[in-house]
């Protein structure tokens, strides 16, 4: 490659520093903040962007960087998700309860389908917010929204939902620990009903500790198997989509079938269930996969209008919240049925 070649890289990459190095100030400062004051990283950043829409006008320095980061960052961080897949982690749990897990995610989205007919929500809408409650809250939010077709709401139905699976899930690491408690719930259990209903995987994670190690333990591989749910479901919208005619058309050719993010989610996921990823390695893909994330909500903040979010009114909020309800109850009612 010429010197030649490379100006054009070049440029592109100056074009988009300052938007990059504004998405990760905001995403350290809201890592900072949640280490020292108990929040949630992924709401501290979107809600630290959406104070700095202004930095993603037309016209600003920041504007390209910040619409590449939002992109680009964010497709790495769901890619890198892969490495903390893998087939052994089934085995522990039990064919029952993996049976609830995938059931309790599949009904979830059609739940939401169903009840967003009645809320006069679109199909959108419906599998992006659905999505996320039932997988993995604002990660397969990200993810789903990026094989669905684009319109003029998108960013903003995004950025709503990210926000409200990251709230509900906060409450739902304080709360749900109590309702395992009162529904009487073995330690073993307790790791199902989290890992099975709580949206991030943060969140799981804190809420499963605070019982104790194997509900802790439990909880997060339950939540596992449930991220491993994001790439069949992906691919299976997508497949819908395409077969309906609603796919984006870019340059009159259709994109592809699975986006390349996600294909990299599964051959990590396959390298590390041969074995072919350290433990170590692994570990640190997860580590930057969440910061990844974490950068990449920060831009959707930032390219998010606050007046636009709000706009989105109450009976989506409501949707959320039953999509929400529907998944505990589901899995209550299945351990209790499974015991």
């Amino acid at each position: 490659m010429t010197s030649i070649d490379l100006l054009p890289a070049r440029q592109m990459i100056s074009d988009a520093f300052p938007g990059f190095a504004v998405s990760v100030l905001v995403a350290a400062t809201a890592q900072f903040l949640s280490e020292h004051y108990g929040a949630p990283a992924m709401l501290l950043a979107l809600l630290l962007g959406l104070a700095l829409n202004f930095l993603a006008e037309e016209g600003t320095r920041t504007a390209p960087g910040i619409a590449l980061t939002a992109r680009a960052v964010l497709r790495l961080g769901v890619a890198l998700l892969g490495a903390r897949i893998s087939v052994d982690m089934l085995a522990g749990l039990g064919g029952p309860a993996i049976g609830l897990v995938v059931a309790g995610v599949v009904l979830t989205i059609l739940f939401g389908l169903v009840a967003a007919r009645f809320a006069g929500r679109d199909w959108r809408f419906a599998l992006l917010t659905g999505g996320s409650v039932a997988i993995c809250g604002a990660s397969a939010a990200m993810a789903i929204a990026a094989v669905l077709p684009r319109h003029e709401r998108s960013e903003r139905d995004l950025a709503f939902t990210v926000l409200s699976v990251t709230v509900l899930s906060t409450a739902a690491m304080v709360l749900y620990p109590m309702l395992s408690g009162l529904f009487g719930f073995t330690a073993r259990d307790s790791g199902v009903f989290l890992g099975g209903t709580i949206h991030d995987v943060a969140q799981v994670v804190g809420a499963g500790f605070s019982i104790g190690p194997e509900t802790g333990e439990v909880a997060t591989l339950v939540k596992l198997i449930r991220v491993s749910m994001l790439a069949p479901v992906v691919l299976c919208f997508s497949l819908v989509i395409r077969a309906r005619g609603l796919a984006d058309q870019k340059g009159g050719k259709r994109p592809p079938l699975l986006p390349g993010f996600v294909l990299g989610f599964l051959v990590l996921a396959a390298l590390n269930s041969v074995g072919v990823i350290p433990a170590v390695l692994a570990d640190w893909a997860g580590v930057l996969s969440r910061w990844a994330l974490l950068i990449a909500i920060a831009a959707v903040g930032i390219k998010t209008s606050l007046k636009r979010m709000l706009d989105v009114g109450g009976v989506a909020i409501g949707l959320i919240v039953a999509e929400t309800i529907f998944l505990g109850i589901f899995v209550v009612a299945g351990l209790h049925f499974l015991s």
